[in-house]
């Protein structure tokens, strides 16, 4: 690990925040992935070398705890009480995020938007049954999902596992992306056509109670509370 050399707490707490990875990783973990599998999933690009390096490095600071699972394959993942303090400034940081900058292009990853809504389920509001539901993407590149609900759990499937499809959700991108966000309303989406639902119309109107959104949405932009100066 590269260190500034310095006493200055913000330095040394830079040395192990700022790696790489690292906020996502803390951020998965108190969603409740807890095992390398779900750590990975909700963070596309990250790779397995690195990722086991990092929870190695976690685990030595005290950050991140982990235990053998059951069956004996694999590690479950906790954070422990540091790691959960540590979150607070994942959080601090997000809320500027949030605040001070704006949702470029690049940031327009439709899976990302559904893996954190899939940590953000309402699950009471959800039928008590097997729900198949296919997003089709539009935008640059269009991308096509299928999320499984069933008994509480989710999961994302990228390949049709031959299950009756429920509901189909047609976004662009950019719609769904924001409205997870918080920063376009579900009215404002269909009405424009931007996202659209087909399937039994009980699915249709509840589809979008299910969904708690990002634990940022109720942060207002600061693009929107700017005023341009008088001539």
């Amino acid at each position: 690990m590269r260190t500034y050399g310095q006493y200055c707490p913000i330095a040394r707490g830079a040395e192990i925040f700022a790696e790489r990875w690292t906020p996502l990783i803390i951020r998965n973990l108190h969603l409740g992935c807890a095992d390398f599998s779900e750590i990975l999933e909700g963070a596309p690009g990250l790779s397995r070398t690195l990722l086991s390096q990092r929870l190695k490095q976690l685990e030595r600071l005290g950050i991140v705890e982990s235990a053998p699972k059951p069956n004996g394959r694999g590690h479950h993942y906790e954070l422990a009480p540091a790691g959960h303090d540590l979150f607070a400034v994942c959080q601090s940081l997000g809320e500027w995020g949030a605040h001070w900058l704006e949702i470029a292009p690049e940031h327009l990853d439709p899976f990302v938007a559904l893996w954190s809504m899939c940590n953000a389920l309402r699950r009471e509001q959800i039928p008590d049954r097997r729900i198949v539901i296919r997003f089709d993407f539009t935008g640059p590149r269009p991308e096509r999902y299928w999320l499984l609900i069933e008994r509480g759990d989710t999961e994302i499937c990228k390949t049709y596992r031959g299950h009756d499809e429920d509901l189909y959700v047609t976004a662009h991108a950019e719609a769904f992306v924001k409205w997870h966000a918080g920063q376009l309303s579900w009215a404002q989406a269909t009405r424009e056509h931007r996202i659209q639902l087909h399937g039994p119309s009980s699915l249709v109107r509840a589809f979008p109670t299910w969904n708690a959104r990002s634990m940022f949405a109720h942060i207002r932009p600061v693009s929107r509370t700017l005023t341009s100066p008088a001539a």
